[in-house]
């Protein structure tokens, strides 16, 4: 039986998960690399600090998925003996945390100041990154459910969220605890990783996903287990769509209330946008039953089912393509600038130009998935 990355056996999942794995694939590649990131629409743009747009929604909806896949493969796990157990989550963890790492790295090789191609300096490559936050979430949140059950996994949840806040509010900058570079998280993280190894994607050494924002993402993965649970227990109805649209209000409501002591913020993981981001996927879950299951239209599905199937590989291919038009250099302009400027500025406004662009490299990503399926191939990892 074929399984999937950080998923479980095609023929067990339910095709809501499929669609909704393969909308947050598919959406994650536009947000990535849309054609200039000085031009783009406002909601393809990350909050700037503090706040919210759908694109905020993406990377915690990736977690959420994760965590519904759970719902299925805990079932074996949890009958596994401990060392059997032990040994598939860290390999899984560790192999998802290298490949983020390694993409982190890639191509492995830059232009010096004399045009001369060099290996690059690996003691600065950095070490956290999306993926990375998916490996250490998925093992932290695999551990908890083995070992702690469902009980313990609400007690971390309640205690990871109020805790993170507690330690942002006593320890960080009493004047500006959840700014920047004032939030004890990027301390912590200049401490043990070091500014040459953060992020520098915004003019200064900051870990949008840094070591103790880890904690509170962990949630993220653990409320997608109990909602696969919920999904299984009650099954494909309208009780179900009912049920989950409840709880997502509910923590909807939460988190615009704790918005005022604890903004939402994505780049810190705050556990407002926690509560607020569990409470749209449950909404979104619920509304993929409630169409693919419920009234059964299931027609427009499989070009998100591609996606779906193989989402760390197409991931990680989005990444990996991207970076080699970037790499390739014809005539002193990378291929990127050249296919951009031809193909899309020379005829477009530069927001339009932009966003074309990130939808038509999401389709070439696509057609690569579609030819993996075609071919049945399924990488597991």
């Amino acid at each position: 039986m074929t399984a999937s990355p950080i998923g479980i056996p095609i023929q067990e999942r339910y095709l809501a998960l499929d669609v909704l794995r393969g909308l947050t694939i598919a959406l994650m590649v536009v947000v990535n690399t849309p054609g200039s990131w000085s031009h783009l629409y406002a909601p393809f743009a990350h909050a700037e600090w503090h706040g919210f747009t759908i694109t905020d929604l993406v990377f915690p909806t990736f977690l959420f998925v994760v965590g519904n896949a759970m719902s299925f493969s805990m079932k074996k796990m949890e009958k596994m003996e401990q060392g059997v157990f032990l040994k598939k989550v860290f390999k899984r963890a560790a192999l998802i945390f290298l490949i983020g790492w390694g993409l982190n790295a890639f191509p492995f090789f830059e232009y010096n100041e004399s045009g001369e191609i060099v290996m690059i300096n690996w003691a600065e490559v950095r070490l956290l990154g999306v993926l990375q936050r998916i490996a250490l979430c998925y093992l932290f949140a695999s551990l908890i459910l083995f070992y702690f059950g469902k009980k313990g996994a609400i007690l971390y949840c309640i205690v990871s969220l109020f805790g993170y806040w507690a330690v942002l509010y006593f320890f960080g900058d009493p004047a500006y605890p959840y700014s920047m570079l004032g939030n004890f998280g990027s301390k912590l993280d200049l401490l043990l990783i070091g500014e040459r190894n953060l992020y520098m994607g915004e003019g200064v050494p900051f870990e949008p996903e840094g070591l103790l924002s880890t904690f509170p993402s962990v949630v993220n993965v653990i409320a997608g287990y109990f909602a696969g649970k919920l999904i299984q227990q009650i099954g494909n109805n309208m009780k179900t769509v009912k049920s989950l649209f409840f709880g997502g209000l509910i923590l909807i409501v939460l988190c615009l209330i704790w918005d005022m002591a604890f903004p939402i913020n994505k780049k810190l993981w705050t556990s407002s946008y926690v509560l607020l981001t569990v409470g749209l996927d449950l909404f979104l879950i619920g509304s993929l039953i409630m169409v693919i299951e419920v009234w059964k239209k299931r027609n427009w599905t499989y070009s998100f089912e591609v996606f779906g199937r193989n989402p760390l590989i197409l991931y990680v291919l989005s990444g990996v393509v991207i970076t080699i038009f970037y790499s390739i250099e014809i005539g002193g302009e990378s291929l990127k600038g050249i296919i951009y400027e031809a193909a899309y500025t020379s005829w477009l406004s530069d927001k339009t130009a932009s966003l074309l662009f990130a939808i038509s490299y999401m389709i070439l990503i696509w057609l690569i998935g579609y030819w993996m399926d075609r071919k049945k191939i399924y990488v597991k990892v």
